[in-house]
Order: structure tokens, then C-alpha cells, then sequence
């Protein structure tokens, strides 16, 4: 894996970020379909959790969506994920949100 540090002094997942294989990219697909659409809709226009549309996304950072990923969002019902995706995997769930 690779990382950029970012002058927050974050970690972040760079661009150059390995791509999960055909099999995995599945299953974060369906993961995100039915894990994440749970609380953030089908589409995932919000519901309990946010909007994850690319233009509610287009002002946020990877860093920022990568952290709330990986490490949830305190206070809310967004739990964290790192037990069950790597940092390339989240940069990964990105850039597909990105594009839809």
C-alpha cells in the first residue's frame, strides 16, 4: 500500500492507491449496495446517513471521506470500517462513489 501525508499530517490514500481485484471489487460493490444503501439510501441520496451522490461529495476531500470511513463519525450512526476494508479499498469505494 501506498500513502501520501498530507500537511495536516494525516494519512491519506493517494491516487496511485492499488486497485482491489475483480473478485473484491465485487464485493465492495454489493457491500456498498447493501451495507453502506442501509442507512444512506438506494440510491444513496441519504436517509439516515448523508447523501452520497457525487455532488454532495464534490466539496469533501478523499482524506476527509476516507477518515469518516475508516474510522467512523463520532456522535452519529456512522460506524467505523477499518476492520473490514484496507486503506486501498476505501480510496477504491471513492472513487466508484465518485463516479455514479
Amino acid at each position: 500500500m501506498r500513502y501520501c501525508w498530507l500537511l495536516i499530517g494525516l494519512l491519506s490514500p493517494c491516487a496511485f492507491a492499488e486497485q482491489p481485484n475483480p473478485q473484491r471489487q465485487q464485493e465492495l460493490l454489493n457491500m456498498l449496495k447493501h451495507d453502506c444503501g442501509s442507512c444512506h439510501g438506494l440510491p444513496p441520496k441519504g436517509g439516515l446517513g448523508s447523501s452520497l451522490m457525487p455532488e454532495a461529495l464534490a466539496d469533501k476531500s478523499d482524506a476527509l471521506l476516507a477518515d469518516a470511513i475508516q474510522n467512523g463519525r463520532a456522535g452519529t450512526a456512522m460506524p467505523p470500517w477499518k476492520n473490514f476494508l484496507t486503506v486501498d479499498e476505501t480510496a477504491w469505494l471513492i472513487q466508484q462513489l465518485r463516479k455514479r
